[in-house]
């Protein structure tokens, strides 16, 4: 696909690698990342895999990029996002794959959060002719419809006018992620409707976005945040299947014109993963399972190397131990182990080898 090249892909460059997705039948792995060690992970994953790959920042995954010692939280939540993204946008290019830039949940209370990164690519977009990032996520689903569509239709202009697309969220998302989210009760047999996103609603956001620009849906099929318990999170991703239908009946569309977002990744059953994808999801987003392949690998490296973590010299055998705690040796170990998760989930969400900028 000539329009995609290696890279941060903005406005038609980032569409089309949507519509590719769609059209043959694949998914990306939306990673959350937190730091450059995490993002560098996340890229070598995707160039091992010959995969593109969505990378996206929580609030608290921004600011953590800035470094916690910035003592305006909220500054740090900007200037986070910012650095992440230029450090994108210079290394994608090198690691050979095309890269969705996005930030993840914004509930009210971080509208603001969104405002101020858009201020920075406005900004970019009239030096270079392209904004930092391909996409935001505005997830005010806790809010009436109406705030909902209203607040995303104020952004979708600002953002349509610099070529960024805007990700919503229809119904809920279980679960918690840094903060956002819903608490679920999975001990109960009662499941709460909001879990699941009404037809209705998706063709409601559909009349009054896309008008405006280019939006996805994160829409709720009973996914959450986090892993539970197996049998406790029950998926229904026939709500997608039928929501594509609906709004594609009552605006004279073809199949599937809805672009899809799958929250609540981690630890969801293989086979629901490859029916959402069938049904237009073009992004799955993964977190938790992420965060412990990076972990997992530093407690064992601590417990091997369990002297090294206590002394700098050994005070019994005058061993010298910086070999054994230098960081980028066990870094390294968490790097490699998250790259591994990674090409795991580009295999089940059938895009590896699909890269689009090697055709």
């Amino acid at each position: 696909m000539p329009s995609v090249k290696p890279g941060v892909v903005t406005g038609a460059a980032y569409r089309d690698l949507v519509a590719a997705c769609k059209q043959d039948g694949y998914a990306l792995p939306a990673v959350n990342i937190t730091s450059s060690s995490t993002m560098n992970s996340a890229l070598e994953a995707a160039a091992n895999a010959g995969s593109d790959i969505i990378i996206q920042l929580s609030n608290g995954g921004a600011q953590f990029f800035a470094g916690k010692g910035i003592k305006d939280a909220d500054a740090a939540r900007v200037v986070g996002a910012v650095s992440a993204a230029r450090h994108a946008q210079l290394l994608a290019e090198y690691y050979g794959v095309a890269v969705v830039m996005h930030t993840d949940h914004a509930n009210r209370k971080f509208v603001p959060w969104v405002d101020e990164m858009l201020k920075w690519s406005e900004k970019a977009y009239a030096e270079t002719g392209k904004a930092l990032y391909s996409s935001h996520m505005l997830d005010l689903s806790e809010e009436s419809l109406e705030d909902n569509l209203s607040t995303c239709e104020t952004f979708l202009k600002r953002m349509a006018a610099i070529e960024m697309s805007l990700e919503i969220e229809l119904g809920v998302t279980g679960g918690e992620e840094d903060g956002i989210g819903h608490e679920l009760d999975t001990s109960s047999d009662e499941i709460d409707p909001r879990l699941y996103t009404r037809p209705e609603e998706v063709e409601e956001a559909y009349r009054r976005l896309s008008p405006i620009g280019h939006f996805s849906v994160a829409a709720a099929f009973g996914n959450v945040h986090g892993v539970y318990k197996p049998g406790n999170v029950k998926l229904r991703p026939e709500i997608l299947l039928e929501s594509q239908k609906f709004v594609s009946e009552k605006h004279g569309l073809g199949d599937s014109p809805l672009d899809f977002v799958f929250h609540g990744g981690s630890g969801s059953e293989k086979e629901k993963i490859e029916e959402a994808v069938g049904y237009g999801v073009f992004k799955m987003n993964i977190d938790t399972d992420t965060q412990f392949a990076y972990a997992r690998p530093v407690g064992d490296y601590v417990e091997a190397h369990e002297r090294a973590f206590k002394f700098q010299v050994d005070p019994e055998t005058d061993k010298p131990y910086k070999k054994n705690y230098d960081p980028r040796v066990w870094i390294r170990e968490a790097e490699l182990s998250m790259a591994a998760r990674l090409e795991e989930a580009f295999k089940d969400l059938g895009a590896t080898g699909r890269s689009v900028t090697k055709g």
